[in-house]
């Protein structure tokens, strides 16, 4: 055996199943010891932010780590993106990134870098084996590392001389880190604050999105009065009818101040304070009033389901919350508004079903028109580094085949990781794009007209405008191996969607928006 046949087996060992691959010469052992075994499944990605991005998506729904197999400092360097959205969104992630042989690293060949360097930008733990018979112990210490507490990104650097080597032996799994209990005295400490008679807010982030803790969420809030409040941006939500509801708070600094200005108290949750975006001119970066108090009650790796169950329990709450109704709304007239769409899908959407959303301008409104949708999980993006959409999707479809995929997509950044679409044909994975056709960067107009810098020039829209040429989306899905279809009507989009919903496989579904900028402003 080798070093890469001892690690794999590791891997194996540990509870790996899936690599999202973008291999290159110094992982070549890696790939040989992938192709003689049947239980890990690989993936191949023509990019490698969709390795990372679909490895995130892969982590969101499953609850555990894929491997990704990368080249080198480049190759990791082209995944950091959708690195830093896995990060925000606490995604356990395993990353094989080879390298050099060590003797060769002298020469400062063409592809030589810092990788280590590269990592630790977004990993939480980087080690470099040390020998091909360290090379299992590493990869053992790595799935612990990615899987402990609520996730992690590992990355481990594997020379390649590491991985060709003879090795003897692959190691056993190591336990990784469970989630710390939440103390007593913070849950008294909590129970006093929702006594006290102020406005409150639970601001919910991370594994408080899930159904568990929103269900001991909606107990609370029906013995309290507490308004339920989520994240801007969630990494995974469950929602929908049969499901308890919440608020999400605003994207646009101006209008989460005014939303959040009648509270005098939050408990957070998993969550962050909130805080806005991007700083503005003249704009709070902190979102609540200055006098609002703050209670961090649990952070993203506490057991939070079971200390708001606790919490419920304290204050005896209702043992039944009231819950999302299933709402249909007919959309008003022809015209492809993002309501009118927001509406067809939150129609057809099957039970069950995931929704990845960087539909950026038109996933405002998506939002609140999906509300009352059949029970779904809503993936946000986490970090707001834009290509995270198609990827996440993909990644979510692999680790959940039986469940329908929906990735609410804009244009332009779906531009940035199209080449997800061909790894969707191949490997026939159950997702259907609704891709938002606006020919434009719409949500950085809005950001222009909020900074009010000066009166932009045809020569500053010009940088912002995606109409010349206008990107064909059909003609790019058909020649990444996925059927497409183009809507340009409420009537051709409710019949293309529809169909997708009651077929398998992947679809695009080029819809040609009419969007208001103004409008999604005030919203």
């Amino acid at each position: 055996m080798n070093g890469a046949h001892t690690l794999l087996e590791t891997l194996v060992d540990a509870g790996i199943e899936v690599c999202f691959a973008n291999p290159g010469t110094s992982e070549m052992h890696l790939v040989t010891a992938i192709g003689k075994t049947d239980q890990v499944r690989p993936i191949l990605c023509l990019f490698e932010g969709v390795v990372s991005g679909a490895a995130d998506g892969y982590a969101r729904m499953s609850g555990k780590p894929a491997i990704t197999l990368l080249h080198l400092g480049p190759g990791y360097a082209n995944a950091m993106a959708n690195l830093h959205n896995a990060r925000k969104a606490h995604s356990a992630v395993v990353n094989i990134v080879g390298d050099h042989a060590v003797w060769h690293h002298q020469y400062d060949a063409p592809l030589t870098s810092d990788v280590p360097g590269h990592a630790r930008l977004q990993s939480h733990w980087v080690r470099t084996s040390e020998s091909a018979e360290d090379l299992a112990l590493a990869g053992a210490e790595a799935v612990q590392a990615a899987s402990s507490a609520s996730g992690r990104i590992a990355t481990l650097i594997v020379p390649a001389n590491h991985a060709w080597e003879p090795a003897t032996r692959s190691h056993d799994k190591l336990v990784p880190a469970p989630l710390e209990r939440v103390p007593q005295a913070r849950i008294e400490q909590a129970v006093q604050a929702l006594g006290a008679g102020r406005r409150t807010a639970l601001v919910l982030g991370a594994g408080a999105l899930r159904e568990p803790a929103l269900t001991a969420a909606g107990r609370i809030h029906a013995a309290t009065g507490a308004t339920l409040l989520c994240e801007t941006f969630p990494a995974r939500l469950e929602r929908g009818a049969g499901r308890v509801p919440l608020a999400r708070i605003p994207y646009f600094a101006e209008q989460a101040i005014e939303f959040l200005a009648e509270y005098e108290q939050m408990i957070l949750i998993g969550a962050q304070r909130p805080a806005a975006f991007f700083a503005y001119p003249g704009v709070a970066s902190l979102l609540a009033p200055k006098a609002c108090e703050m209670l961090e009650f649990a952070g993203v790796d506490d057991d939070i389901a079971a200390a708001m169950h606790a919490l419920a329990e304290a204050i005896d709450a209702p043992r039944e919350p009231a819950v999302q109704e299933r709402v249909v709304n007919e959309p008003a007239g022809e015209a492809l508004t993002p309501a009118a769409i927001g509406d067809v899908i939150s129609a057809r959407l099957p039970e069950h079903a995931i929704v990845s959303d960087e539909g950026i301008t038109c996933g405002l409104e998506l939002f609140l028109r999906t509300q009352g949708a059949a029970a779904h999980d809503w993936l946000a993006i986490t970090g707001g580094s834009i290509g995270q959409g198609l990827p996440v999707s993909f990644g979510a479809s692999i680790a959940c085949p039986t469940r329908k995929v929906v990735a609410f997509q804009a244009d332009g950044s779906a531009m940035y990781t199209v080449q997800t679409l061909w790894s969707m044909a191949r490997e026939e994975a159950d997702v259907t794009v609704v891709l938002l056709n606006n020919s434009s960067y719409a949500i950085l107009n809005v950001e222009l007209m909020r900074l009010k810098a000066a009166e932009p020039t045809p020569k500053a829209l010009s940088m912002l405008d995606l109409s010349r040429p206008v990107i064909d989306w059909c003609d790019v899905a058909h020649g990444l191996g996925v059927p497409a279809e183009r809507a340009s009507t409420v009537a051709e989009f409710d019949a293309a969607f529809g169909n997708a919903m009651a077929t398998r496989g992947p679809r695009l579904i080029e819809v040609m928006v009419e969007q208001n900028v103004g409008a999604t402003l005030r919203r």
